[in-house]
């Protein structure tokens, strides 16, 4: 009989343990849907024709895989890319590309990251969070500057905002 109750009380115990790695093992994330990211494109392309800019518009998931691309009629041949590598910037070191630019200046502890492939360290990049996750992050090239390029990239997460929040 003892034989038995221990025999019972490791089968549970593995079961359960069994159990526990299996939820630790795998998680679950938040994505943006296509729709999602195109309207988010699309809202950042807006107010930066608006404001009388010609860009492209790049929209990442959180693991820095492209889900649109807009490229407005004039905007420049290299903006496609920049716009892409703003957002895989973003995502990727999670933080948005202006404070990225600030903290690896010259001279700065953090200045290698900018000679990592890929890394595209002005403004324009911002991540998209909701909830407490990182779900994504919008490029924009194009605008006169970082700062144009983020109120563009600031006005297509505006646009989803309301969608994303739990």
């Amino acid at each position: 009989m003892k034989a038995l109750a221990i025999a019972t009380f490791t089968a549970a115990s593995l079961l359960a343990a069994s159990t526990v790695a299996a939820q630790d093992a795998t998680f679950n994330v938040r994505l943006l849907t296509p729709e999602t990211a195109l309207t988010a494109a699309q809202a950042a392309l807006k107010k930066c024709r608006d404001n009388g800019f010609q860009v492209a518009v790049a929209v990442v998931d959180r693991m820095g895989v492209p889900q649109v691309l807009l490229r407005d009629r004039f905007a420049g041949p290299h903006t496609p890319d920049t716009a892409h590598g703003k957002a895989w910037t973003a995502v990727s070191f999670r933080t948005n590309t202006s404070e990225l630019a600030n903290v690896t200046q010259a001279g700065q502890p953090q200045s290698g990251i900018r000679h990592r492939p890929g890394v595209v360290a002005i403004g324009g990049g911002l991540m998209i969070e909701a909830g407490g996750a990182l779900l994504g992050a919008i490029g924009v090239s194009g605008a006169p500057g970082g700062k144009e390029d983020d109120v563009c990239a600031a006005a297509g997460i505006a646009a989803i905002r309301d969608s994303l929040e739990l």
